[in-house]
Formats: C-alpha cells, structure tokens, sequence
C-alpha cells in the first residue's frame, strides 16, 4: 500500500501533527509519495530531508489498494481529489482547518486512523462528482459548480432542464451542488442539507432579486444549461476551488460526470452523525 500525502503551503501546518503522522507511516511499514509544496514544509518544520523519488508535482502515479491523505480542511481536500491518478484510489482527510466537514479525522487521532487505513477497517462511500460542457476543458466538481458575478453588476442566469425552460435567475449567480456539496456554498445560499446517497443535484440562486426564486432539487439524470448574461462583461464559473472566466453569452451545461470519489467516513461515523457534531452545535446530542 502507498499512502499519496496532499497539502497546501497556506495551510496552518501543526509541527506535532506531522511528527505523528510520520512516525506512524514509518511504524506501519508503509510507502509514501508527497507533493512538493507538502515536502518543503515537511523539511522546514521537522527537519526531515525527502528524497527526490518521494515527491510528486502536478499528479501523483498511483495503483489499486493506494490511499490519498490531504491534510489541511476540506479546500485542501477538494483540491487533493482533483490530483487523483484513478478513481478507485480512496481519500481519507485529515483536518486541521477550521470545519473539515468531508474529512475523516481531525487530527486527534492519527495514529488509530492509519492503524484502520492498514487494516482495512475504514468505511468508505462512494460520492457523485459534477462535469461541463461548454468550458474549453472538462471542469469536475465534488461539491458544486457555480456561475456567480465578477464586479458589482448582478448578472442573469437562464437556466434550462433537459432543455426545459425553467427560470432566468436575476442576481449574483447560481450554485449547482451534488448531495456531498448541499452542506457547502449551496446551504449558505439557502438550500437544502441532503443524504449524500440520495441521486440528486440541488440548484441554489445566489442572492436573488425576485425573493420568490426558492433552490430545486432535481435528479442527477438531468442535464442543467445556463446561459449568462453580464451584461457585456464577464463572470465566473468555479468547479469547487477552480475557477474560471466566462463571457457575456456564455453558455454551459452542467451533468454527472462518470468519474466518482471514495470518501472515508469520518471515525465510521453515519452522515447524521457528521451532520449533527459538525453543523447543529448546541443541539441536544442526546
């Protein structure tokens, strides 16, 4: 088994942390890779030197039975999926953010988590993954892609299903969120918490002028275009952290995509249970 390690240089890296979750990786006997922004960290902070064939720049390599760890929040994550070299290959998060709501510890337990990696003990879910057409290359998303303005000007967002005229969307955009993305920027947009096995996607308007304009669940058989108008000038469209420009009159279609993510469940933990010690703080935990 190799372990694929992932993380940022602005990520609020944790000395301790890191000593743990080496010393464990050496423990267990397992092999490594890590990116090179990762690598320059590590030797700063530890005063570990890693050797050149450990490290990795723009995509990992990577073979069946191989685990990613991103280490940093749930950005960090998102972006780590995007290096993914096979979609067989399951991400197992370790936060040191602020939420890590899609991360499986938070870096407390660090040693019981590579233990289980090893082991084989982890629970694991498979979660829907969001693609384009339109863009000038194949924009996937985990959690949403969004067309939202660039500048003060609202834009207007003509939004078909299955070529079916739905609403033109008049304010600073819209979010169009799978269920792993309904507890991200979906929700602070006033949409729906949903199951992440339920086969659906969520489309969320974004400060909307006409009040009346409410998110639509619909299933993820659809096709969804959006057309933008900004008024002769541009907005973006951002696939989780990437993010793009787009032009007055664009148009773009939004699909499942066949690619999909294997997330380990954080401690095993069901999504109600994430859902309630994540997102409901001073509910009744009972």
């Amino acid at each position: 088994m190799n372990i694929i390690l992932f993380s940022r240089k602005q990520v609020n890296h944790n000395p301790e942390q890191l000593r743990t979750l080496f010393a464990t990786i050496e423990r267990l006997g397992l092999n490594y890779t890590i990116n090179e922004d990762f690598a320059t960290v590590v030797e700063a902070l530890l005063g570990t030197p890693i050797a050149a064939e450990k490290r990795y720049t723009t995509q990992a390599s990577g073979l069946d039975g191989d685990v990613m760890i991103p280490y940093g929040g749930d950005g960090t994550l998102l972006e780590g999926v995007a290096l993914l070299p096979a979609d067989n290959i399951p991400v197992v998060g370790i936060n040191c953010g602020r939420l890590g709501y899609l991360t499986a510890d938070d870096g407390q337990g660090i040693k019981e988590l590579f233990d289980a990696i090893a082991e084989r003990r982890l629970r694991y879910e498979e979660r829907l993954m969001l693609t384009t057409e339109g863009m000038p290359h194949e924009c996937l998303a985990l959690n949403e892609i969004c067309v939202h303005r660039y500048g003060a000007s609202m834009i207007s967002v003509e939004t078909l299903i299955n070529d079916n005229y739905v609403a033109t969307y008049h304010g600073d955009g819209i979010v169009v969120a799978t269920p792993t993305g309904s507890t991200a920027y979906s929700l602070s947009a006033g949409g729906p918490i949903v199951d992440p096995m339920c086969r659906c996607f969520v489309l969320s308007p974004i400060a909307p002028h006409n009040l009346t304009m409410r998110p639509v669940v619909i299933p993820d058989s659809s096709v969804v275009t959006l057309r933008i108008s900004s008024r002769g000038g541009e907005a973006h469209l951002s696939a989780d952290n990437h993010t793009y420009t787009l032009n007055d009159g664009a148009e773009v279609k939004v699909r499942l995509a066949s690619k999909r993510v294997i997330l380990a469940m954080p401690h095993n933990n069901t999504f109600y249970d994430t859902l309630r010690e994540k997102m409901m703080w001073g509910v009744d935990k009972r």
